[in-house]
């Protein structure tokens, strides 16, 4: 089946990193960024992996995850459109330090590391909006880090639901988080076993403070979950 391409908004009016750009970079930019179409749960890349590109989610999901103990996944972020990734590793030259694959089919915008870092080095406003970037995230990983080692079962998986509210929001009914995940994925996204998360979900639903329909969840109670997360 031939894929519909799809018009974007050009690079700089998507994400405010690029708004930095000079004309003539702009240019540079849109000769050596390029479109790459993903199937669901296609490999982006590897943990271990040589860093050849940074990336830009477009549309669809993507999924930062590292394989641990029995190959058992831990998600470290779920991804939105316009968010970017894989560039620590582009500008430290090291390789991937974890994985990345298409939760949905998706789109991404990427860019070889060379050009990416050809930019920062030329554009003193580009490197210091890389660098609140990257301290953001760091800040994300060591909130993160706590929630997922500290908290309770119930905290973690109220955490996770509430992560997803934040990135992906609800369905038009204004209840249905929309964002299909597995009890899988959101057992590894909680740190817990696939039978903790389920059983924990329906003891949420239970409570009244979910609705559970399949793999869709509806958030009735945003408060109780806030509780939860609050207290760990």
């Amino acid at each position: 089946m031939k894929e519909k391409e799809v018009n974007f908004a050009p690079i700089w009016d998507l994400n405010p990193l690029w708004q930095t750009l000079t004309d003539e970079e702009r240019v540079f930019v849109t000769q050596n960024v390029e479109l790459v179409h993903l199937a669901k749960n296609e490999i982006i890349h590897m943990d271990g992996e040589k860093s050849e590109y940074m990336w830009m989610l477009l549309q669809g999901k993507v999924r930062i995850y590292k394989e641990g103990i029995g190959q058992r996944q831990q998600i470290i972020r779920l991804l939105k459109p316009f968010d970017i990734f894989g560039y620590r590793a582009v500008i430290a030259n090291e390789p991937y330090n974890s994985s990345a694959s298409a939760l949905e089919a998706s789109m991404v915008y990427r860019m070889k590391g060379e050009f990416f870092n050809q930019l920062i080095r030329n554009n003193g406003a580009l490197c210091y909006e890389v660098m609140l970037m990257m301290a953001k995230d760091l800040a994300f990983s060591e909130i993160q880090t706590v929630n997922l080692t500290q908290k309770h079962i119930r905290g973690r998986l109220a955490e996770s639901l509430l992560l997803l509210l934040k990135n992906y929001g609800f369905e038009t009914d204004g209840q249905t988080l929309a964002m299909l995940l597995s009890r899988e994925d959101l057992a590894n996204m909680s740190n817990m076993t696939t039978s903790n998360a389920i059983r924990t979900l329906s003891q949420f639903a239970q409570e009244g403070i979910i609705g559970i329909e399949g793999k869709h969840i509806q958030i009735i109670d945003e408060k109780a979950l806030e509780k939860i997360s609050r207290l760990g």
